[in-house]
């Protein structure tokens, strides 16, 4: 009987001695989500990687730094003055400053500070014997802007010269940003003096120029074109760079192999759509954020190589480090099938030996039989299993429902094991609670709903205060649940996002949203 006690006690001893959240798992019902700060990047300076830049007030030797081409018989006067560059002429005149090389996904932004007379203003990229030309320029009167131009030249004869103006107020002045955000198969203009940028054009144009051929990022170049009938132009500074666009979204933490999340150098590693205007627009972009802190960097770009000799910009990825093999590997939507009506859309396996969470990387990529209306793949390999599995949302009865998917293979042979799921799917994902894993997936229901893996029973739905959607809005948001490691003043983190467009486009856009981060507690 002595003995008996003597074990009781010893047992009550080593539970209280267990830190809490090991006696007690709790699973993702039993969170609280309270959210702890909201942000929209609106092709925000901190939140850019430089390519290259003209900037006047740094000029030392202008012939040799950005040299001068011109396209008409009488030639305009270009000088720096005062931290600007001049571009005057008495009568009509066409220049062309080069300043840099080219990349189709980057956003070329030009400081307008004053003009005179009419003309056009803007960008041209071509190659070095202008054989090949793509230019977006603003015309205007006075200061105000009249129309945006797009000329196409291939083989040294015009394609296209058309107006793509969409929307532009009576009156609105020439004066402060001109932004062009070129998204691979399309564009968008805006123009910011006060307030937000407005747009004022769009266009798609893959099936006259396809900007992701290769060919152009090695061989085009960036210039500033100044096209004069009379007058004087004033430049503040023109730049190139890769951003965050105007809106973010499909949020993903990356992981590891298993799943578990990538928290390196004490951050947390996401992978997020930089939104361009609408499919296939957008552009794969790659975040870190201290979990302990809203303090989100914009680290980089992916795009994707077939082997076909276009760089894709496909988007809403899963990208792991697969430490056995010590590669990076994931899977990825093929949304760029939008760009060209031969493609089918259809999931892709993407790979590199490089880390490509920073700069400007490419990423191997390729079909492994998942084709259709398929996307938000979530990957893992499933050590107990002894599979790979990935959970994803499918077109099924007129709306996406999560399904999960198994194979030997991590690239190729999936078979459906699961679902789908009876609610609306989106943004899946498999995250680990207390050691077991669970699925989550936003909803057009006002609901993230948590499913059991592999099965996917309906467990529940999460719990939040203040969720990214009002009563009005949509709510097909990523939930995007992670659990941290022991030792961090709470133990769960969100980032989700809303689904607000951007204002002013035309025609069909999806140009969400917002940034929102929630802290997870138990009571």
């Amino acid at each position: 009987m002595v003995a008996l006690a003597r074990l009781f006690f010893c047992f009550l001893f080593a539970v209280a001695a267990l830190p809490c959240w090991a006696q007690a798992q709790p699973t993702p019902t039993d969170i609280n989500f309270t959210r702890q700060g909201v942000r929209r990047f609106v092709f925000d300076d901190r939140h850019t990687i430089p390519l290259a830049a003209l900037k006047p007030a740094e000029v030392i030797g202008m012939t040799a730094m950005y040299p001068v081409s011109y396209y008409s018989d009488t030639h305009a006067r270009v000088t720096v003055h005062k931290g600007q560059l001049l571009v005057s002429s008495d009568t009509t005149t066409h220049t062309a400053v080069w300043f840099g090389g080219f990349n189709p996904f980057a956003t070329y932004t030009l400081v307008v500070d004053s003009t005179e007379g009419a003309g056009a203003v803007g960008f041209e990229f071509a190659d070095a014997a202008n054989t090949e030309r793509f230019a977006v320029v603003v015309t205007y009167s006075g200061q105000h802007i009249v129309d945006v131009e797009l000329g196409i030249k291939k083989a040294g004869t015009g394609v296209t010269s058309e107006s793509i103006a969409t929307n532009i107020p009576a009156g609105t002045k020439l004066q402060g940003k001109i932004i062009l955000q070129l998204l691979g198969s399309g564009l968008t203009v805006y123009t910011q003096h006060d307030g937000l940028p407005q747009p004022i054009a769009q266009a798609d144009f893959s099936q006259q120029l396809d900007l992701r051929e290769k060919r152009y990022l090695q061989r085009f170049q960036s210039r500033v074109s100044v096209q004069l009938e009379r007058g004087v132009v004033g430049i503040k500074e023109a730049t190139a760079a890769l951003t965050s666009g105007m809106g973010l979204a499909d949020i993903r933490a990356m992981t590891y192999e298993d799943g578990s999340p990538l928290l390196d150098q004490g951050r947390l590693w996401y992978t997020m759509t930089i939104r361009g205007r609408a499919l296939p627009h957008h552009v794969q972009g790659v975040f870190s954020m201290d979990p302990t802190a809203f303090d989100l960097r914009f680290e980089g770009v992916i795009v994707f190589d077939r082997a076909d000799g276009i760089l894709r910009n496909e988007v809403a990825s899963h990208i792991f480090y697969d430490r056995r093999d010590q590669v990076w590997r994931g899977t990825t939507t093929g949304f760029s099938a939008y760009a060209n009506p031969r493609e089918q859309k259809q999931l892709l396996a993407v790979e590199s030996t490089k880390d490509p969470r920073f700069g400007f990387s490419v990423m191997r990529a390729e079909p492994f039989g998942v084709v259709g209306d398929i996307e938000d793949p979530h990957i893992l390999y499933d050590a107990a299993a002894a599979k790979w599995r990935i959970l994803t949302c499918e077109n099924i009865n007129d709306g996406y429902k999560a399904v999960l998917l198994e194979s030997t293979s991590w690239n190729s042979g999936y078979r459906r094991i699961a679902g789908p799921v009876a609610h609306n799917s989106t943004g899946t994902s498999i995250q680990r609670i207390g050691g077991v894993p669970y699925c989550f997936s936003g909803s057009s229901e006002r609901e993230i709903f948590i499913y059991s893996y592999p099965d996917l029973t309906v467990v529940g739905t999460l719990k939040m205060d203040l969720p990214p959607w009002d009563d009005e809005s949509g709510t097909r948001v990523w939930p995007n649940v992670v659990e941290l490691p022991e030792g961090y003043p709470f133990r769960y983190v969100a980032l989700m996002m809303d689904r607000f467009n951007y204002p002013g486009l035309v025609g069909p856009n999806w140009t969400y949203g917002a940034l929102y981060l929630y802290h997870g507690y138990v009571d």
